[in-house]
């Protein structure tokens, strides 16, 4: 049985410490090893990093009943996090951005790029904490793409573990061609839901695909979810909105949900389940 891994990329900032917390709710349930990973420009920075891990690794000390190691590693966050990912074997990434606002070096878009290049799933968590209980209520957006149905047994798997619940949530399309293909993606996932005996609801969005994302962020904060998750279809994406994807909107969702994405089967390398051990 091989070792659960969760690489968590640390840049000492509040947010990026939020994820690390993520990272212990999600790992306890795993016994997951959390490899730290602080990434730098040049050597010049090296001792000065390395006190910094120090004292982070001293703030945390018994907080975490499973192993915690660190990696700093002279390189660019764009390449480097998905290297040390295969390297490490690492099951999960849980990354922390700085929403739309954010002045710091990762925000939305950088956090998208980084995803992309990636061929783990990722967390991505904003300043919003994580519950002692986990991810109790999943939003899984529904639409067109049969490249969504791919992240259904990662919700499963989440799902089961935090004895969760999962909100189905799906574009009211007029058109009878793509409502039928809809409804066949719906019955598709209460089907594997059902099987699996994960509690699920399902609801269609007041709009159609051209609005979906704004009720699928709207519908994540009325129910107060823990997780929404969602396929990377970047280029794929149908729903930019001055000029932002329709991924880097639920990345950057005002609510401050953290996000699970996974890439598409045929872009990433697939290493077996998420959450295997």
């Amino acid at each position: 049985m091989s070792q659960h891994r969760i690489l968590v990329p640390m840049d000492f900032t509040p947010v990026s410490e939020i994820s690390l917390e993520h990272a212990f709710v999600v790992g306890k349930a795993f016994k997951s090893e959390i490899l730290l990973l602080h990434i730098i420009s040049s050597k010049k920075e090296m001792t000065d990093a390395r006190l910094r891990v120090k004292v982070l690794m001293e703030r945390f000390d018994g907080k975490y009943p499973h192993t915690i190691k660190t990696a700093i590693r002279i390189g660019s966050i764009f390449e480097d996090i998905d290297d040390v990912a295969i390297e490490q074997d690492a099951n999960l990434v849980i990354m922390g951005t700085h929403g739309l606002k954010g002045m710091q070096f990762l925000t939305g878009g950088r956090a998208l790029r980084i995803v992309t290049n990636c061929s783990t799933p990722f967390i991505i968590t904003q300043e919003k904490g994580i519950k002692e209980t986990g991810y109790d209520d999943i939003v899984v957006p529904l639409d067109l793409h049969q490249d969504t149905k791919q992240k259904l047994s990662t919700v499963a798997e989440m799902a089961t573990y935090f004895s969760g619940r999962v909100h189905i949530i799906s574009p009211a399309e007029t058109d009878e061609f793509l409502k039928n293909q809809l409804n066949r993606n719906i019955d598709y996932a209460k089907e594997y839901f059902s099987e699996r005996n994960i509690e699920y609801v399902v609801k269609i969005s007041e709009h159609s695909s051209g609005a979906f994302v704004k009720d699928v962020v709207r519908h994540a904060a009325a129910i107060e979810a823990d997780l929404i998750s969602i396929m990377n279809l970047h280029e794929k994406s149908l729903m930019g909105i001055l000029g932002q994807t329709y991924e880097q909107q639920i990345i950057t969702n005002e609510a401050q949900i953290p996000v699970l994405i996974i890439n598409p089967i045929e872009t990433r390398v697939v290493r077996g389940s998420v959450f295997a051990q």
